[in-house]
């Protein structure tokens, strides 16, 4: 569904903004109002109802009567889905997403738009820097994409051994490149950006950081890391990358043991011991994940006997022991100078 005031506007900056949408009306009027406060407007504004109750649904007509923006409707399947559909129902070379609860800071569309080189043939996407806040907006941080890894992207290795930091709400995608990858794998409810910028690296498309903060990324007290469909995709992730990038002996590239044991292994126990602790009805998926995370450990030659012996311990202390003793072992890693409960567990 089209609102009666939506607009393909061609304006000077060539950039559509898209906003994936659902229940969001907490946020979603501030998260539009940045847009339509840019320094350099965007062409064109798609916000996409990912299958929103009604009422959550009525609200986006609410802010059509304010705003050009172009409502489309789908049902839900995820951010990663209604991203896709969102540039598939827009035609600006370059794209801005923007999640529901951030909000752009005034200069964003500007900024990374200049940051675009005008002679990169082989253009990729330009991403910056972000504040952290809380959910209403209060800053936490100034800046924190530069705190956690390296920028610009040009080491494949650190890329698999570190999370990106690049955040879709803090950057501007090329369309033919995003079109050329396939956009968001869908599978994915979190680590859907880690994989389209690894993807968008991988064809030989090029990336830029410019060294600014253009987006308040809002943080809330509910989100987790330990949330089922997190856990879930950060799996379905750790697979896809287990398949993609086997080892090379003959180049001495072991991905497993450099790069996806270090990255990820910790979750997929501490997702164990925090929801034995909280009683968590997933605990046994949980577990399952942890299973099949060690038989693929184990499986592989080149990690080593020792980590192995740790890991099968790890597993048969979740398949057997009592509740009280795993939320006690997860007790004494906070503790200093328990070393032998941190070294079962890291």
């Amino acid at each position: 569904m089209q609102s009666p005031s939506a607009s393909h506007g061609a304006g000077p900056s060539g950039v559509v903004v898209v906003i994936p949408y659902y229940n969001g009306a907490k946020f979603i009027e501030r998260s539009l109002a940045s847009v339509f406060d840019q320094t350099l407007p965007a062409d064109e504004v798609v916000v996409v109802n990912d299958g929103s109750r009604p009422e959550e649904r009525a609200f986006l007509d609410q802010m059509a009567a304010r705003w050009p923006i172009r409502i489309v409707d789908q049902v839900n399947g995820g951010q990663g889905s209604a991203r896709n559909t969102g540039v598939r129902e827009s035609s600006a070379p370059y794209i801005s997403f923007l999640d529901q609860d951030d909000f752009y800071l005034p200069t964003h569309i500007r900024d990374l738009r200049a940051a675009v080189p005008e002679d990169d043939p082989c253009f990729g996407f330009v991403y910056a820097d972000l504040a952290e806040a809380e959910g209403d907006g209060s800053i936490v941080r100034w800046g924190m994409v530069k705190e956690h890894a390296e920028h610009p992207k040009r080491n494949l290795h650190r890329m698999l051994r570190d999370d990106l930091f690049i955040l879709p709400s803090a950057s501007l995608i090329g369309r033919r490149a995003f079109e050329a990858v396939g956009g968001f794998d869908t599978q994915f409810m979190g680590y859907e950006d880690d994989d389209l910028f690894l993807r968008l690296f991988r064809r030989g498309f090029t990336n830029h950081y410019l060294d600014t903060v253009v987006t308040v990324w809002c943080i809330h007290t509910g989100s987790t890391s330990f949330d089922i469909r997190m856990v879930r995709s950060r799996f379905k992730y750790f697979k896809k990358l287990v398949a993609d990038f086997p080892d090379q002996p003959r180049f001495r590239r072991f991905f497993l043991r450099d790069c996806f044991i270090p990255r990820f292994g910790r979750y997929f126990i501490d997702h164990v011991i925090e929801a034995v602790k909280a009683d968590d009805a997933n605990r046994a998926e949980m577990s399952a994940i942890l299973a099949e995370y060690a038989a693929i450990v184990l499986a592989n030659p080149a990690v080593g006997r020792k980590h192995k012996l740790k890991l099968r311990a790890i597993v048969f202390m979740v398949e057997h022991s009592p509740p009280w003793l795993i939320r006690a072992i997860g007790s004494l890693t906070r503790l200093p100078g328990v070393r032998w409960a941190r070294s079962l567990l890291g």
